[in-house]
C-alpha cells in the first residue's frame, strides 16, 4: 500500500499537471517573476522617472545624472525614499507581467504547435507578433497601476504644500479616480501600450531569438547563454521602448493647472512635438544607461520561472 506521503506527493504532481493548472502557471510564474524583479530594481526605476521629469520644457541647464538624482533623494529624506511607489510597482507587476508573460507563453505554445505540425521552426516574425500582442493587452490592463506608480514617484518633485503624499497604491488609485475621474486612470494608455509592445519585441522576442542563436552557434553553457541573451534583449528592449516610456511618464505625471484647468500636453503627438522643440530629440533618450540597468534584471529574471514547471 502506498504511504500517506507518497499519496500526497502524487496528489501534488497531479495538481501541477492538471490542464487548468498548467494553463495558469505561466501567468502565476510571470507575476511572481515580475514582482521579484521589481523589488530589486525599484530604486533604479525611481531614479529613471526623476531623470525623465528633470528640466521639463528647458533645452539647456543642469544635466542630472543617476548618481546625482540618487544623492538628492537620499539627502532630502532617507534611503528608503528610493522605494517610493513600491506598492504600485508590485501591483503593476502582479497585473501587467502576469498577463504579459502568461499571454506570450500561451501564444508561443500555440505557434510552436502549428510550426511542428507544418514540420518547421517558429519564425522570428511569429515571436515578434506574440510579443507585440501580449504586451499590448497587458499594458491596457495594467495602466492604472502604472499611472499610480508615476504619480507616487513624481510627488516628491512638487512643493511641500502641493504634494499628494499618497500612502499606498490603493490610496493613490482611489484619490485619482475620485478627484479626476475613473478615465484618468488610463491617462497615457496609448504610449504605455506602444512602449509595452516595443519592450516585448526587444525583451521577449530578442531573448528567445538570441538564446536560440547562441545555442546553435556557440559552445556557451546554458547559464551563460541565458545571461548573454538577457544582455542582448535588454539593450534592444531599452532602445526600442525608451522614447515611448519617456512620453508615458510625462503624460501620466501631468495634472490640470488649478487656475487654468489646462494640462501641459494634449496627447502623445503634442508631447513628442513639444519635447523635441523645447528640449531636443536626444531628451527622449535621457537616462538610457539607467533604463538599461532597470530593464536588464527583468530580461533575466522574467523568463526563468516558466520552465520550472515544464
Amino acid at each position: 500500500m502506498a504511504s500517506p506521503t507518497t499519496k500526497e506527493s502524487q496528489a501534488a504532481m497531479d495538481f501541477l499537471h492538471h490542464p487548468y493548472t498548467r494553463a495558469a502557471l505561466p501567468f502565476i510564474n510571470g507575476g511572481l517573476a515580475g514582482m521579484t524583479a521589481t523589488t530589486v530594481i525599484q530604486p533604479i526605476d525611481m531614479i529613471k522617472v526623476r531623470l525623465q521629469l528633470a528640466g521639463e520644457g528647458v533645452r539647456t541647464g543642469p544635466r542630472p545624472t543617476a548618481f546625482g538624482v540618487a544623492r538628492d533623494i537620499i539627502a532630502g529624506g532617507k534611503i528608503l525614499d528610493l522605494y517610493t511607489g513600491l506598492s504600485a510597482g508590485l501591483l503593476r507587476q502582479a497585473v501587467y507581467t502576469t498577463a504579459r508573460l502568461g499571454f506570450f507563453d500561451t501564444f508561443s505554445k500555440t505557434l510552436n504547435k502549428r510550426a511542428e505540425a507544418a514540420n518547421r521552426k517558429i519564425t522570428f516574425a511569429e515571436r515578434a507578433g506574440a510579443g507585440l500582442t501580449a504586451g499590448g493587452i497587458a499594458a491596457m490592463i495594467g495602466n492604472p497601476a502604472d499611472l499610480a506608480l508615476v504619480r507616487m514617484q513624481s510627488d516628491g518633485l512638487k512643493p511641500l504644500e502641493a504634494r499628494a503624499n499618497y500612502r499606498s497604491v490603493v490610496d493613490a488609485l482611489f484619490r485619482i479616480s475620485k478627484n479626476e475621474g475613473i478615465p484618468a486612470l488610463w491617462a497615457g494608455a496609448l504610449p504605455t501600450v506602444v512602449r509595452a509592445m516595443a519592450l516585448n519585441v526587444g525583451q521577449l522576442t530578442f531573448f528567445a531569438e538570441s538564446k536560440a542563436q547562441l545555442k546553435a552557434h556557440t559552445s556557451l553553457s546554458a547559464q551563460n547563454q541565458t545571461f548573454a541573451a538577457s544582455a542582448i534583449a535588454g539593450f534592444f528592449a531599452s532602445f526600442l521602448s525608451l522614447p515611448f516610456d519617456f512620453i508615458k511618464t510625462r503624460l501620466q505625471k501631468q495634472q490640470k493647472d488649478p487656475k487654468t484647468g489646462q494640462v501641459p500636453y494634449k496627447g502623445v503627438l503634442d508631447c513628442a512635438r513639444k519635447v523635441a522643440k523645447d528640449e531636443g530629440w536626444l531628451r527622449f533618450y535621457r537616462g538610457f544607461g539607467t533604463y538599461y540597468v532597470r530593464i536588464a534584471p527583468h530580461a533575466l529574471v522574467s523568463p526563468l520561472p516558466t520552465p520550472f514547471f515544464s
